[in-house]
């Protein structure tokens, strides 16, 4: 049943914005053009609601949150389809801020931060955009890692819903680990904050008798009972954002629910504040730039190269530098290089090595960062030899490595890792990136077997797709180019998602590291876990939230009575355009 169809039992849509502006103090719309305009985020999909809200403040929150809740409890059949979705910059891929019901965006007026320098820590409300927050730490030498490619568009809120990771979190780790302090609405309407806890006073907290007790009461009786099953489904890599993260809760003696809503795509509560740690900015930087030829012995480099600590191992396959080379003053462009003639001379290496041998298969960027330029150069050094030595080892392996002599130097290869695709979709018209199978992880080790069976996956499909992602961690992102209008592309999503995610879980992989689950891997999620670890995803989803407020048909598969969290769902709401 479609939200629309449920209104004729209890109110109509103006009668809804109607009792919610007098609740608020924020703006409540309802018009044709905001509607349409929040019908759609990064995703694929195309998912109209009713009403939007631009909350003032943490109160207007809590307040539409109390009035959900209170309908759903006085009239739970007319309104089981209610419910709050949040929403901050609208830049998730995976369909998370899309909802039928009342969506709230944060960005609006829930943007307040601040920096404290000495401490090196931040308190920042949700909708706060990271391009603004990390110009402000910036100028203390401060920065939170975990940041994405997309940083110049997503907001924290974004970031806390999805674990954010990206390029540094080989050496610094994703989002969760940079979380001290959560401060949430949960479904009683209050906000409650969540730290890191002692295992006394967790327990001490479970017989407190109020909402946050019983739910530390029960989390901690659900992972008492299924010890096992959880420790046993924790995804073999070294990053996830699919499921719940139940193995994450206890760790070196303490009992953390922070690590449990982080990553939860706003299916447990709702974010207001939170506290988070930075780490200083280390002013030097060097990237070793290393072109394969084959995949074979892609394992052992990688294994050879996260023995020197590097700050990031990234990678972009052959079509993203045929791109690169191919669209070379568009490149120029978004470098906004000072010498215009300096750098159109710097892309003739890539060019001839692609006329004279073929693109190469992978390029790595090996980034190694340090307080001094002589530490940085001898660690890139020491790398570069170590390959060299290996290649002599492994004649078939026929690598070539290039040192970038500066930070502009190397500003190129970034470039072509973070900006190649949209040029891609600048010059290809009547089709759209299409993210679905996007953000797959398997452990490195498995590489050189893995990415060619991805890639005979796609071939065969037909497709235009590029890959890049963190090689360091076995994450890649592919994103193909499609005409969503044509039906053989729309049937491809479910035939791509089957065969692609069968794969990863063949390498014990996950099918998301960094996008999480949202519309689009939710109802995929059977893929990686057991049916036993997806019954514990709906037991937490209803501890925290028993009467599905908060955006439904997320993170547990067929969770909602409207069908979301199905592939049939899913289908029914690919966009067309």
């Amino acid at each position: 049943m479609v939200l629309e169809n449920l209104w004729c039992n209890f109110m109509t849509k103006e009668e809804l914005k109607n009792k919610i502006s007098e609740l608020v103090e924020g703006e409540v719309f309802d018009d044709e053009e905001t509607l349409k305009l929040y019908s759609k985020d990064a995703s694929l999909f195309e998912v109209r609601p009713s009403v939007v809200v631009w909350p003032k403040g943490a109160n207007d929150v809590k307040r539409v949150v109390k009035f959900v809740a209170k309908k759903k409890k006085e009239e739970p059949e007319e309104n089981k389809n209610l419910s709050v979705t949040v929403r901050a910059a609208g830049s998730c891929m995976s369909g998370g801020s899309l909802s039928e019901s009342i969506i709230l965006d944060v960005s609006k007026h829930l943007n307040n931060f601040s920096v404290s320098a000495d401490k090196a820590v931040a308190e920042v409300e949700p909708g706060v955009f990271y391009r603004d927050f990390e110009k402000e730490t910036l100028k203390n030498n401060l920065i939170l890692p975990c940041y994405t490619a997309s940083k110049n568009l997503c907001a924290l809120g974004g970031m806390i819903g999805n674990n954010a990771a990206g390029e540094k979190t080989l050496r610094y780790g994703k989002m969760e680990d940079y979380i001290e302090e959560l401060t949430v609405v949960l479904c009683d309407g209050e906000e409650h904050t969540f730290r890191a806890e002692s295992r006394v006073e967790a327990l001490k907290k479970s017989h407190e008798h109020n909402f946050e007790g019983e739910i530390y009461q029960y989390i901690s009786a659900l992972i008492d009972r299924n010890r096992e099953v959880i420790n046993s489904s924790k995804p073999k890599v070294s990053k996830n954002s699919a499921g719940y993260y139940l193995w994450n809760v206890e760790r070196n003696g303490l009992f953390d629910l922070t690590r449990l809503i982080v990553g939860s795509q706003g299916t447990l509560g709702i974010v207001t504040k939170a506290k988070i740690k930075l780490v200083p900015v280390k002013p030097k930087s060097k990237l070793l730039v290393v072109f394969l030829n084959s995949l074979e012995n892609l394992g052992d480099i990688i294994n050879v190269m996260l023995k020197k600590n590097p700050e990031s191992i990234e990678s972009y396959d052959d079509s993203t530098i045929k791109l690169a080379v191919r669209f070379a003053p568009e490149m120029m462009k978004l470098m906004k290089a000072k010498n215009a003639l300096k750098l159109f001379f710097s892309f003739l290496p890539e060019a001839w090595m692609i006329l004279t041998g073929g693109a190469p298969k992978l390029i790595l960027l090996v980034e190694f960062v340090g307080e001094s330029e002589p530490e940085i150069d001898i660690q890139a050094k020491d790398l570069e030899n170590e390959l060299r030595r290996l290649n002599l080892s492994l004649p078939r392996l026929n690598l070539r490595t290039r040192l970038t002599s500066d930070v502009a130097d190397a500003e190129k290869y970034w470039t072509i890792r973070r900006e190649s695709f949209n040029l891609l979709r600048q010059h290809i018209k009547g089709k759209r990136t299409a993210p679905f199978i996007d953000d797959v992880c398997v452990n490195p080790v498995y590489l050189p077997q893995f990415l060619p069976r991805l890639r005979k996956i796609l071939d065969e499909a037909k497709i235009v797709y590029t890959i890049a992602g963190h090689a360091g961690n076995g994450n890649f992102h592919i994103i193909p180019l499609m005409n969503m209008k044509e039906e053989h592309n729309r049937e491809l999503i479910t035939e791509l998602s089957d065969k692609v995610y069968d794969l990863v879980g063949e390498y014990k992989g996950t099918i998301t590291a960094e996008h999480n689950d949202g519309i689009v891997r939710t109802p995929y999620l059977g893929k990686m876990f057991s049916p036993e670890m997806l019954a514990l995803f709906e037991q937490t989803k209803k501890i925290f939230d028993p009467d599905n407020i908060f955006n439904p048909g997320k993170k547990v598969p067929s969770s909602s009575t409207d069908g979301s969290g199905t592939v049939k769902y899913m289908m029914s709401h690919l966009a067309r355009e």
